[in-house]
């Protein structure tokens, strides 16, 4: 009988069953038509979030899907849910991903949402929690640790200097989550002139349902728990966790949550990678770049 694990090693190996290599090399390999739409934050920053805004935009408000992975499907794992990624139904095709710059199929148009590092953190953690470990089993901290030892290529820090470096690309499209929080509107005009929806009336619903209130009513249809169907077995974890992604989280509300070690090897880990790759102090400057691009 399948058991949900109680520790970062039983995380650990939960998921490096959760993506076959035969998958991952499919999406590697996939060739993107130029109108296509890529969603790629790392994970808990925004993904869900920005997949609504964008079939939203794209079909004037549809919400005639039983979760949203299955109307803006995941690269990655695409081939693993035996999904026909391209089969969409709607143009622009739009796709989940948590893919870095580096190893994403080029010829479509991207768009990124960055999110402060600790926020991200916990918010995975409170993700994982009754799905990928039993509850009240792994502290922050050391799941924070987790975090900051995860391999290269599949963490934070590399995922978004990734991003942050081609930033003035046309085919790129960044934002910060806090700006999703504060000015939501301003973001789905943004997205919608990116990637062509110019009627009005697409980008009033498409705002509205982006709102909080709306998906939270609506939580079902954005709870990954099509993913968890097709891979708990195979990730050897028991059916029926927890997958609710529709959290009203606040910015900065993570570090009150963690131990000033915590917060101190966060910054340490941004110092030796945005800030000594780009000159960026901490997230707080990156933000103000993304919020403020004049002021660069």
């Amino acid at each position: 009988m399948h058991k949900r694990p109680t520790n970062v090693a039983g995380v650990k190996e939960a998921l490096s069953r959760f993506m076959t290599a035969e998958g991952l090399e499919k999406a590697l390999a996939f060739q993107p038509e130029p109108t296509d739409v890529f969603v790629s934050p790392f994970a808990k920053c925004g993904t869900t979030w920005m997949q609504q805004i964008v079939h939203g935009l794209r079909t004037g408000g549809d919400m005639n899907f039983n979760e949203i992975s299955e109307v803006v499907p995941w690269l990655e794992l695409g081939h693993d849910m035996q999904l026909d990624v391209t089969a969409q139904m709607a143009r622009p095709r739009a796709f989940k991903s948590h893919l870095g710059w580096d190893r994403i199929p080029k010829g479509g148009r991207y768009i990124v949402v960055l999110r402060d590092p600790i926020d991200a953190m916990v918010s995975m953690h409170a993700f994982f929690e009754g799905w990928f470990f039993e509850p009240g089993t792994i502290g922050i901290e050391d799941f924070a640790n987790y975090f900051l030892e995860r391999d290269e290529g599949r963490n934070y820090w590399d995922h978004a200097a990734s991003w942050w470096a081609v930033r003035e690309r046309a085919d790129v499209l960044l934002f910060s989550f806090e700006t999703m929080k504060t000015d939501l509107p301003k973001v789905v005009n943004r997205v919608a002139d990116f990637i062509g929806v110019e009627e009005a009336q697409a980008r009033e619903v498409a705002t509205r349902q982006a709102s909080f209130d709306f998906m939270k009513a609506r939580e079902d249809q954005f709870n990954d728990h099509l993913t968890s169907q097709a891979r708990d077995a195979v990730c050897g974890l028991p059916p029926g966790g927890t997958t609710s992604k529709v959290v009203k989280g606040t910015a900065g509300a993570g570090k009150p949550q963690v131990s000033q070690a915590v917060r101190d090897a966060f910054d340490k880990r941004w110092q030796v990678t945005l800030g000594a790759q780009f000159g960026l102090a901490d997230y707080a400057a990156l933000r103000d770049i993304l919020d403020h691009p004049l002021r660069a």
